[in-house]
Order: C-alpha cells, then structure tokens, then sequence
C-alpha cells in the first residue's frame, strides 16, 4: 500500500478514504493533517487532484471559527503576490518559513523537559542564526544582494 493515502471525492461532495473503506467529513481530513499523514484528494469525475481547495476550505473553515490566525492585511498582502514576478519567490519563502517554525516547535516539544531555561537559550540563538541565512538567500534569489557578503569599507569602524 502506498505510503500516500488517496481520499476520493464524489460528486454528491461525499469523501471516502480508500484506506479505511468509509466515508469520512472534512473535519476528519482536518484530523489527518493536524496527524502529519499524507494524503491526496481526488475528484472522481475527472481525477483532477484537488487536495489543495480541500486544504483551502479547512482553512476558512478555522478563520471563521474564532480567533482568525490571518488578519486582513496579511490576507491583502498575500492576494497582491498573486500574478506578481515574486509569486514563485514569495511561496517558497513562506514554505520555508513555516518548515523552520515547525521545526523549532518540533525541538522545543523534544527538549524542554531537560533544561527549559538552556534549551530556550539554545533555540533563539539557532533561530536568529536560521533566520539569518534564510533572510540572506531570499535577498539573494531576489537579486536584492549580491552574493551574500558585506562590503567590508562600507560597515568599518571609522577609527581604522
């Protein structure tokens, strides 16, 4: 069996995953995502893969739920990179982005236990070093710096 599970979406907008034989409700997709398992949604009238607009209906279904996570200028400034030359750029920053938090939580999850104070400590300082690299390439692929090193005569001390 694959490692990917396959949920089909019917035309009467019923799911059925493949893998458990049963119809199941988007709230049970939500479960499968916030479980880390991999899955694709496929129509089946024209097999289309539809596992995004699945995703994008979870997410406005927790906006409207609550506490939004998106406020409306982020919504606004996200919609203004569609079409935009940086689209490609400006997704692979926030794939980045969200890898590296998720990564930290991870390790926060693993080791706070130990020693919380040294494990904090340890993180910030991995973080800014993380952020710092990533912020550096983006500039970088951006064509807003040039191969990442500093103009030693433009950052001296005055004094020599």
């Amino acid at each position: 069996m694959s490692d990917e599970r396959i949920i089909k979406k019917y035309p009467n907008r019923r799911l059925y995953d493949t893998e458990v034989s049963k119809y199941i409700t988007v709230v049970d997709v939500r479960d499968l995502v916030m479980r880390g398992d991999k899955f694709r949604v496929v129509d089946t009238t024209n097999e289309e893969d539809i596992t995004r607009s699945i995703l994008l209906q979870i997410m406005l279904e927790e906006e409207s739920a609550g506490k939004p996570l998106f406020t409306a200028n982020m919504l606004a400034q996200i919609i203004r990179f569609y079409g935009g030359t940086l689209r490609g750029l400006f997704a692979r920053y926030m794939e980045q982005s969200l890898n590296v938090f998720a990564k930290q939580q991870q390790q926060v999850r693993e080791t706070l236990a130990q020693d919380p104070l040294q494990t904090v400590t340890r993180m910030t300082q991995r973080s800014v070093e993380m952020w710092t690299d990533f912020q550096k390439e983006f500039l970088r692929a951006a064509g807003l710096q040039s191969d990442g090193k500093t103009d030693k005569a433009d950052s001296s001390d005055p004094s020599g």
